[in-house]
């Protein structure tokens, strides 16, 4: 099927102007993320971690899973804006444009991942403030792809979820319901040795969990898991997720 490149660059730059102009949705998306670093970021750094070299502390550990959180929340509550979409109109409009609907997909995707990505970045530059140090710029340029796939797996995500809902309320009452135990099965918190064994088996069934660790792995050289197997994990996670949701938004009726 082909693939209009316009269409797909005007539906990411539409959701770039909504981004910039909706301060009050940047701002609001940092504050938690900001919170966690600050006090459990603070409130914890003389607390060692076992594993994490160099006199890293918890800040070291804890930054990761802070960048992942960001994602994850921003990631997948994109789908929001195809609800939005759908109340005013706009997604009948351009499902009935003479263009592929894979195309309305890819720019969706590239749009949720550009300011996921620049939120997650954001986050990042806070935890170099709180005292967060990294390898170096080729540990940096792992991490970034680690960052991207985990916005990959949970637009697809988001996606599902706002091609068979219609109600904007209960689609975030639903995520919250979703994303929170990724996000605390992660262990981007704690450690997982941490956790009783069935609560460990669950998180090596959350994708956030191979995100989180290989970013931690990449940034700091510190992971559970080696960071080949959480980057083949991921990258597995994102390819279904974001199949998953092209095909119910393909599917999906644009009223």
């Amino acid at each position: 099927m082909r693939i209009h490149g316009t269409a797909v660059y005007v539906l990411w730059r539409r959701e770039m102007i909504r981004y910039v102009r909706a301060k009050s949705r940047l701002f609001g998306s940092l504050a938690m993320p900001v919170f966690f670093l600050i006090f459990l970021g603070l409130g914890f750094r003389r607390m060692p971690v076992p594993g994490m070299d160099g006199g890293a502390g918890y800040i070291g550990f804890l930054a990761p899973g802070i960048i992942g959180m960001t994602l994850l929340f921003s990631s997948s509550m994109q789908g929001m804006s195809v609800l939005w979409d759908r109340e005013f109109g706009f997604l009948k409009e351009i499902m009935v444009a003479p263009v592929s609907r894979v195309s309305l997909v890819l720019g969706r995707i590239a749009g949720g991942a550009t300011t996921s990505m620049l939120q997650g970045l954001l986050i990042f530059g806070a935890s170099l403030v709180m005292g967060f140090r990294f390898r170096g710029p080729a540990a940096l340029a792992a991490g970034l792809v680690f960052m991207l796939l985990i916005s990959f797996t949970f637009i697809g995500l988001g996606l599902v979820f706002a091609s068979r809902m219609k109600d904007m309320q209960g689609f975030g009452i639903v995520m919250n319901f979703v994303v929170f135990p990724f996000f605390f099965l992660s262990g981007a918190l704690t450690p997982l040795e941490n956790f009783p064994w069935i609560i460990r088996a669950l998180s090596y069934a959350d994708p956030l969990t191979y995100g989180v660790d290989g970013l931690r792995g990449a940034l700091t050289g510190t992971s559970a898991l080696p960071v080949v197997v959480d980057l083949a994990a991921m990258a597995g996670f994102s390819a279904l997720m974001l199949f998953l949701g092209a095909y119910f938004f393909e599917t999906s009726e644009g009223v």
